[in-house]
């Protein structure tokens, strides 16, 4: 694959004094350690020396200072001593030690301290070669707030900040909503903002259609308001029967005094109830509160499935692609997929799962002391527990298979893309740039980065556009700038981690001229997703053209770079890519191919598009009163109230300026000379 002329790493020796067995780890040693893993097992030593024997969570680290590994001891001394002899070890933790250049470590008063403390820094430093959850985003819940005389029933994503009760989590934004929109049906609590509730003077349409009481305006009274808080209360926290109950007796009393209305408002919301529980899918007798979490590995790769049981009823499920190395078991995986997972989430009483752990009872003690009461672990045996982890299992397994196959048809896209471009193999990481502006306005680059496994969103950058000589709508210049930002950036840091591979006793450096070693470097930083394979900008000649440009001037001229077009009167399916040194390409109309990178071309014009409009909003409630020092909100105010716009305080005189209630004569000369800075 081509590569680009850019300074390389020290590379990283494999030990050579270990001998595979069929377990994938090391037998006895067979000839003498290279100098790199020599170097790495003498700083463990010397580590060692001062290293207690006490519980504590230890780090590994490179030359660069930056976290390899993370993990946790009940004797610290006693686990770390295990590095120290290679025997025993598979290729992945001899190329981890091989790699060390120093330690540090935490010493904790407990052993579950530790656990606890070593799920916190994995998923703080993402360090290399520990089992990594990769999507953890926050899981959303329902909220009967708690800091209101009227409580708000509204959905909520992120830290617990607000004052309330909390209900969940739910397997996905979808799963909350509908619950959401059924549950205002049977209790009709505001979910109005407080502005929007102390602001309102007659009935919104949620009262009119029968999910909102009206509170803001009177129509129902605290203590009848609050009956309906302790109803919904009580449904979300599991005693849905005994609120029913309750239902159906008064509409059966409605309904006896002739009251019919009353009843058949009573009759909709136990419709609401019921049709809440008849979409949770799985419901299983005796689950109130659990999570079961299962397992399925193939192809060295693993999928865990999370179902989500609370109050007695199923709230969704979700599917979990941790990364780790080829050789590490089920347990294994589940263990740090736990410790990870329940990091910034409180867990339920009960956590069923499909593999005997290890460190079992540890992990329960871990998530009781996390949650302040007990939480039971456990692989259930038999009966509908073990059914549900099996059910769990399938779809873990069902969504691992999709997973795979999707993975091996964008890995034939990718050969694809390969064969157009001429790369030497599948592009691992590609770059589209584009930039988005009005008449030069606020003008935004945007890169967004695909690879073997689709987009990979949390790698988009954004490039305020910053040159004061251009030409406002100068698309070229832009591109430049964008370009070369991105680009000198990358040299730096490889520079940098030049440096601090020459730094490590210099071992590495020595052997760092060598084609191979350049090779092992690059293929590192690959690894990494730093630098790009392809470049692909939005554009014809003109965009290629500045982005050739760039290159020259760094002096990068192994990465493939190309332009693609829209085609005449810019037609969908009718793009044309350029490429330098080629005659314009157009793909076949239904070439799959050209699908890709229109999605990718298309991506990266919507990520533009949408960064440039956010920043346009934002420029349109600012002013030129923002820039002057000393004007903060309150004068701000004061001033358009006295003058009634901009304009007329740029136009005002010193003395009138003055005369503004709050504002001093210092203030006012500053905001005079900012508007004449002739004068």
């Amino acid at each position: 694959m081509a590569k680009a002329n850019r300074p390389q790493a020290a590379p990283v020796d494999l030990p050579t004094d270990a001998t595979p067995g069929p377990d994938g780890g090391a037998a006895a040693p067979a000839a003498p350690s290279p100098p790199r893993f020599e170097a790495g097992r003498a700083a463990i030593r010397q580590a060692l020396e001062t290293m207690p024997a006490s519980p504590g969570v230890y780090r590994m680290l490179d030359a660069a200072g930056e976290a390899l590994y993370v993990g946790k001891a009940k004797s610290l001394k006693k686990r770390v001593q295990a590095y120290v002899n290679p025997a025993g070890l598979n290729t992945r933790i001899l190329r981890m030690i091989a790699e060390t250049r120093a330690m540090e470590v935490i010493t904790t008063h407990t052993e579950v301290e530790a656990l606890l403390l070593e799920s916190n820094l994995i998923k703080r430093l993402r360090p290399r070669y520990n089992i990594l959850l990769r999507d953890d985003k926050s899981f959303p819940y329902i909220v009967i707030t708690g800091d209101h005389a009227w409580p708000q029933l509204t959905k909520h994503r992120g830290a617990r900040s607000r004052k309330g009760e909390y209900f969940g989590p739910f397997a996905s934004a979808g799963a909350v909503n509908r619950t959401l929109n059924t549950l205002q049906k049977a209790f009709p609590l505001r979910s109005c903002s407080d502005s929007i509730f102390a602001s309102r003077t007659r009935p919104c349409l949620q009262y009119q259609i029968r999910r909102c009481t009206a509170p803001c305006v009177g129509r129902i009274d605290d203590t009848a308001y609050a009956a309906l808080v302790d109803e919904a209360r009580d449904f979300l926290s599991g005693r849905s029967q005994a609120v029913q109950k309750r239902l159906s007796a008064r509409m059966a009393e409605a309904s006896e005094a002739l009251e019919f209305e009353t009843a058949a408002s009573y009759r909709d919301r136990l419709r609401a109830l019921a049709h809440i529980q008849s979409h949770q899918g799985i419901n299983v007798a005796g689950v109130d509160e659990a999570d079961v979490i299962a397992i399925h590995q193939d192809g060295g790769q693993s999928c865990i499935q999370v179902f989500f049981f609370r109050a007695g009823q199923n709230w969704g499920n979700r599917a979990f692609f941790p990364s780790h190395g080829r050789e590490q078991a089920p347990a294994e995986v589940i263990t740090a997929f736990i410790g990870q997972f329940y990091d910034n989430k409180p867990p339920p009483r009960e956590v069923l799962v499909s593999a005997d752990l290890p460190d079992e009872t540890l992990l329960a003690e871990a998530l009781s002391v996390k949650a302040g009461r007990r939480v039971r672990l456990h692989r259930p045996r038999r009966g509908t527990r073990r059914d549900l982890v099996e059910h769990a299992g399938v779809n873990a397994r069902e969504a691992l298979e999709r997973r795979l196959a999707e993975s091996a048809s964008q890995r034939r896209l990718l050969e694809a893309v390969a064969e157009l471009f001429g790369l030497d193999g599948p592009p691992e990481r590609i770059e589209v740039y584009d930039n988005s502006h009005i008449q030069g306005a606020n003008a935004i680059g945007a890169m967004v980065v695909a690879g073997p496994e689709g987009l990979r969103k949390s790698a988009y950058r954004k490039f305020n556009i910053k040159g004061e000589a251009l030409t406002p709508g100068d698309d070229y210049a832009m591109m430049r700038e964008v370009l070369n930002r991105r680009f000198s950036r990358l040299i730096k840091a490889d520079a940098k981690s030049e440096q601090a591979g020459s730094d490590d006793g210099g071992t590495g450096a020595a052997d760092a001229g060598s084609d191979a070693a350049k090779r092992a470097a690059r293929e590192n930083r690959r690894v990494a997703g730093e630098w790009p394979d392809l470049v692909l900008v939005d554009g014809g000649p003109g965009q290629l053209a500045a982005a050739r440009e760039v290159f020259a001037d760094l002096g990068i001229d192994g990465v493939a770079l190309a332009a693609i077009a829209k085609g005449p009167e810019r037609n969908a399916g009718r793009e044309r890519v350029y490429m330098a040194g080629r005659e314009p390409l157009m793909l076949p109309p239904r070439s799959p191919v050209l699908y890709f990178l229109q999605r990718l071309r298309d991506e990266a014009h919507r990520f533009a598009i949408g960064t440039h409009r956010a920043r346009r909003a934002k420029a349109v409630g600012q002013s030129a009163l923002d820039q002057i020092q000393g004007v903060g909100p309150r004068r701000k105010r004061a001033l358009l109230n006295h003058f009634g716009s901009v304009r007329a305080i740029e136009q005002a005189a010193l003395s009138d300026l003055a005369g503004v209630e709050g504002v001093s004569r210092t203030v006012a000369q500053k905001i005079y000379d900012f508007f004449h800075p002739d004068d």
